[in-house]
Parts: C-alpha cells; structure tokens; sequence
C-alpha cells in the first residue's frame, strides 16, 4: 500500500466514486457531467490505477448513499475504501461498521446557513456525529466552510485525536491550532489555481498534509471534470510550494494516511 516509486499515490480522500456516480445532482458540477462517469467508469477506473492511485477512499453525503458506496467496495475491493457520513445540511443518522472513517462537519457559509438558529442546529449534529465516531474508533473527515475556528475548537473539546480537514480553506494562524492537536489537512488539485492557499500549505507541516482531488469539483480546470489520476497534480504542487521532490511529498502523504486511517491496511 506505502507508495514504492514516484508513480504510486495512496489518494486519502476522493468524491469521484460517491457524488458523481449515484447523485443527481452534484456540487459544482453539471448533472450531466455525473452521468458521464457512469458511462466510463471502467475507464476512469483504468486511469485511476495507471495514474498509481492505490486506496480511493469513497464519501457519502447522505443516508441514501451508504448502500452504494458498499456496492462500490464490494465491486472493487482492492481500491475502493468506503467513509459514511452526512453533509452538514443533511441531518444526523446511523454509520455502518464497514466505513474507514466517517465524513461530517460544518458549514456556515450564508447560504446553508444564514441563521445563529441554523448554525447552532447543525453544531448540535455535529458533536453527535463526533461522538459515534468516537464510538466506532474512527477518524472523522471534516467538511468545513466558513466555521474552521469553530470546527477545530469543537473537535478539541469533544475530545477527538484522528482528523482530517480536508480542502481546508481557514486561516493558516487557525490550522496551526489544528496541527498543534495532531490533526490532518488535504487540498485537491484546485489549489494549482488558487495562489493564496501557497501560503497556507507552506504553512502546514509535511507531516500533517494529505493528498485529495474531491472528484468531480475542485480539478485544476473550472468547469471541467475532476478525476482521480489528477492526484499527481496536488502533489508536484505541493512539492513546487514547499521546495521539496514530488517524491518526498508522496511518501509523507501516504505515511499520513496510512497513520490516519489504520483500517487501509486491511484492504491490501
């Protein structure tokens, strides 16, 4: 599982094999665009691997999702790794034992949340959520926008060890809060047109970074589907802020995850 050669990349968060394929509507991207991955899965499963993609850790968003996501599993268990959750404007609701981690979070951005009353419904779920993750031993993959102070400050006083944040957007002065509680950060292949998250990953340890490509959003074109393989993107990115190797990023990454997320090594 631990990338041997540049070309392998353990991909520590990826919504290609969730939203895009069974949603019918997914953020940022065109309904059309989601059923175009149904009709090359097969392809974008070969690229995938030939890109050295070795775990796709695969997200929900809502209940109606987790079965499919099992499905998906079942039907590539050598890649696919499943995260159950719900997206901060979904609710609250059961985890399946299966799950590698599980995704939840908070959003406050107006137009999910434009309300003290909506804000403080979803951090009631949100320590929920926190503490089934603490009962089934799993990490929790933070969704997070517009509340990273809150966010971490609640993941720290609910007690939780194992986090990742991932395309995190806060300020670097609050993400060293999150290094300094042992937490994770990964960004997807966007941050290659976003010169000000430059400052934010110079910022972060080596050691706290992850790699992720939010598939089908967040790709290095706007507007254009975002695809796993592009992983190798985020990478030399990261290498080129950092002044490091490609290889040296890849090798910490898939450390990284390998640390955050011990259940990954079962599925070799």
């Amino acid at each position: 599982m631990v990338a041997s050669s540049p070309q392998q990349y353990l991909q520590t968060v990826d919504y290609a094999m969730t939203n895009t394929l069974f949603k019918g509507e997914c953020s940022k991207v065109t309904v059309q665009k989601c059923m175009s991955i149904l009709q090359d899965l097969e392809d974008v499963i070969k690229r995938t691997r030939e890109a050295g993609v070795k775990t796709l850790i695969s997200v929900t968003e809502e209940p109606s999702e987790f079965e499919r996501v099992i499905q998906l599993f079942k039907s590539y268990p050598d890649l696919v790794a499943p995260c159950f959750g719900i997206h901060p404007v979904q609710g609250c609701g059961s985890h399946d034992q299966r799950s590698v981690k599980i995704q939840i979070g908070l959003d406050f951005t107006p137009w999910y949340a434009p309300t003290s009353q909506e804000r403080e419904e979803q951090l009631t779920v949100f320590t929920k959520q926190l503490q089934i993750s603490k009962d089934l031993d799993l990490p929790v993959n933070i969704h997070s926008r517009s509340a990273a102070k809150v966010t971490i400050a609640t993941l720290k006083e609910q007690g939780i060890t194992c986090a990742l944040l991932h395309n995190f957007a806060g300020k670097p002065s609050v993400a060293m809060e999150g290094v300094q509680a042992g937490y994770f950060f990964s960004f997807p292949p966007a941050v290659c047109r976003n010169d000000q998250k430059a400052k934010l990953i110079k910022q972060i340890p080596l050691e706290h970074i992850c790699l992720e490509t939010d598939s089908p959003a967040l790709g290095p074109e706007k507007h254009v589907r975002n695809e796993p393989k592009n992983i190798s993107l985020v990478c030399e990115y990261i290498a080129h802020v950092k002044g490091i190797t490609p290889q040296m990023v890849i090798h910490a990454t898939t450390d990284n995850a390998l640390r955050l997320f011990p259940k990954i090594k079962r599925l070799e």
